[in-house]
């Protein structure tokens, strides 16, 4: 008896330090993690690969990093924000200088055989960052907004320069979710993108983007601090910026073009820049209520849609379980976002609280850019699916964002748990 509750007590302390871990939170993270393997390994199965072994290995590393950051005292990372925002900088440097060139990018450094991609890494490190500038101010001012923005878009600006489009996009919404979690006041939110739905607004209708140009100004005159001076700045810029949609479209990669003319009308280069669309739109499809089964969809075993492996894992999920796959997929998803919001709401302090909402951020955009491309509502941008896509850069990531999060709900207070 006596032996027994000695192991018993040691298999508890063993497990104490992670009582107050968010046990939803891992599990969901690692089910996407093995289930996205399977659909790896039934996309690749006709062709002799084994990314999928390498899925389950860089999650199993991933997962080894999470669970060891998540026993530490997050909020240390407040005093290391500077080195880590230099790191992510002289590393998306680095790239511009040594590194590979690939699908016409050059995104990632070869060290011993392992491709690295900073800017997957650069995610976390920004979340970081804007979560040590945010946590200490309750109401943050336009000047320390600015600030921030200025901080931000050096890193981005690496990044969109590689070219890499789907991760500066990313990034956009890391920001936009922590200023609003942070207490920035939603009109200015909508005025930083007023500037490029004005471009949009102007190719469409010149009404519509006059009427857009009208309500900017109202929207800066009734929450700017310099009502006349705001309202002029906030026309004027979109008044140039309606006017400049042409050069910023002449900016754009070619293949860039090509990816966001196709998903306006793929039709109009079927065997192009809309094959993709297309392609995934057949497979998802063809998959109706329940699938055509595992290693049995005709789209996905043919290998009629390039990469499927990657930024399309989705069409195979549609085509081989069908609406019943794609809605379980969708559910775990939920329950992540879920426990996110609760452990930002239940964190001990504001910084824990940004950290997990910037983690939300960065997940919750790339599903639903991902899925919309693979259903064709939104352009190919390049961006996984979470979890689920090969990459292992990007999955490296999200478990390095999951130890955090893990990190703040381990911290918190015991009452607090099961909130």
């Amino acid at each position: 008896m006596l032996q027994r509750i000695q192991v018993r007590n040691r298999w508890k302390s063993i497990f104490k330090p992670w009582e107050e871990a968010d046990p939803w939170l891992f599990g969901a993270c690692i089910a996407l993690t093995i289930f996205g393997g399977i659909m790896i390994h039934s996309v690749e199965i006709n062709q002799g690969l084994i990314n999928w072994w390498r899925h389950w290995v860089t999650g199993a590393v991933g997962l080894f990093l999470a669970i060891i950051i998540s026993r530490c005292r997050y909020q240390t990372l407040i005093e290391w924000k500077w080195p880590i925002y230099i790191l992510i900088n002289l590393s998306l440097i680095a790239v511009r200088f040594i590194g590979t060139t690939g699908l016409g990018a050059q995104r990632w450094i070869n060290i011993g055989g392992f491709y690295l991609q900073p800017s997957e890494f650069a995610k976390v490190g920004m979340i970081v960052t804007l979560a040590a500038l945010l946590h200490d101010k309750t109401v943050p001012t336009v000047g320390n907004m600015l600030r921030m923005l200025a901080i931000m878009a050096v890193p981005w600006g690496l990044i969109f320069a590689e070219p890499n489009l789907g991760t500066s996009l990313v990034f956009g919404a890391i920001t936009m979710g922590m200023f609003y979690w942070g207490n920035v006041n939603p009109g200015w939110l909508i005025l930083l993108f007023s500037p490029l739905i004005s471009v949009l607004f102007n190719n469409l209708s010149t009404p519509i983007w006059i009427a857009w140009v009208v309500v900017a100004g109202i929207i800066a005159w009734r929450t700017l601090p310099w009502p006349w001076l705001g309202t002029f700045g906030a026309v004027l810029v979109n008044v140039v910026s309606g006017h400049l949609g042409h050069i910023f479209w002449n900016v754009l990669k070619d293949y860039q073009k090509m990816r966001l003319t196709g998903f306006l009308n793929p039709e109009k280069d079927p065997l192009g820049s809309g094959y993709h669309l297309i392609q995934s739109r057949i497979a998802i499809g063809a998959g109706e209520l329940k699938g055509r089964g595992l290693f049995q969809g005709t789209q996905t075993q043919l290998n009629f849609i390039p990469e499927q492996h990657t930024d399309f894992i989705f069409s195979a999920i549609g085509e081989e379980l069908g609406f019943i796959g794609c809605i379980a997929v969708l559910l775990i998803f939920w329950i992540i976002c879920f426990r996110l919001v609760t452990i930002a709401q239940t964190a001990n302090d504001n910084f824990g609280s940004l950290l997990a909402i910037g983690v939300l951020s960065m997940l919750i955009f790339q599903v639903f850019v991902n899925i919309g491309m693979n259903i064709g509502l939104a352009p190919v941008t390049g961006i996984p699916l979470p979890f689920l896509s090969y990459g292992n850069a990007s999955l490296l990531s999200n478990f390095l964002g999951l130890g955090l999060v893990e990190a703040v709900a381990s911290q918190r207070q015991r009452k607090k748990r099961w909130n």
